[in-house]
């Protein structure tokens, strides 16, 4: 997303060209595979340990670091490899959000147009916001020491970077479409005129 705004606001003349279907199959791809390996690879090293404590996970769903505090034993080589190939893709996508967003900005304050300003900082605050709430809360949780009892707080970062940000990037994203957005009014309109003819029909059936 971040590359889409940069292309939009930063080479708006070559949008049509560089986003075509063809190449943002070949991005989409990329990520399905990425995510794909990434699952694969923490799933086939949670099955190489051996748990021997008590099977309770303080956890909403199976996170790596409470899977590991149940096992006794020493071999996290595979797990190791799994975080490194994590670690270094999401190094990856981060300094290519940071490049992005440089250019960005650097494009945004040399226009002359505070209405234009405006409406790109509009445009890329949101998905800026989605991106930082994950990072933050995903440092927070990852890099804490693992608890036997977790507090509230370490639940509600969880919450904050599994659920928060797939649940607001369909609404960030689609209310910015104006045929959406035209959509969305029309249904409310209609809604309101069906609730006040509702009501018109119980007053004059009373």
């Amino acid at each position: 997303m971040s590359y889409d705004r940069y292309v939009a606001i930063c080479l708006p003349l070559h949008y049509e060209v560089i986003m075509c279907p063809r190449k943002c199959m070949w991005a989409v791809a990329a990520v399905w595979v990425s995510g794909g390996i990434s699952g694969t690879l923490c799933t086939a090293t949670t099955f190489s340990i051996r748990f021997c404590r008590a099977k309770i996970i303080h956890q909403f769903f199976c996170d790596i670091p409470q899977l590991l505090k149940l096992s006794c034993s020493n071999d996290y080589l595979g797990v190791m490899g799994a975080v490194v190939f994590l670690s270094a893709l999401a190094f990856a996508c981060f300094v290519g959000i940071v490049l992005s967003y440089i250019q960005i900005f650097s494009t945004v304050f040399r226009m002359p147009s505070a209405e234009g300003r405006s409406k790109v900082f509009s445009t890329c605050l949101p998905h800026l916001f989605v991106v930082s709430l994950f990072l933050s809360t995903g440092y927070c949780v990852y890099l804490n020491p693992t608890s036997d009892f977790p507090t509230a707080l370490d639940f509600l970062f969880s919450i904050f970077y599994t659920v928060l940000p797939p649940t607001l990037n369909p609404f960030i994203y689609s209310l910015r479409n104006e045929s959406l957005k035209r959509a969305i009014r029309k249904l409310l309109l209609s809604e309101e005129f069906i609730g006040k003819n509702h009501l018109r029909s119980f007053v004059s059936g009373c």
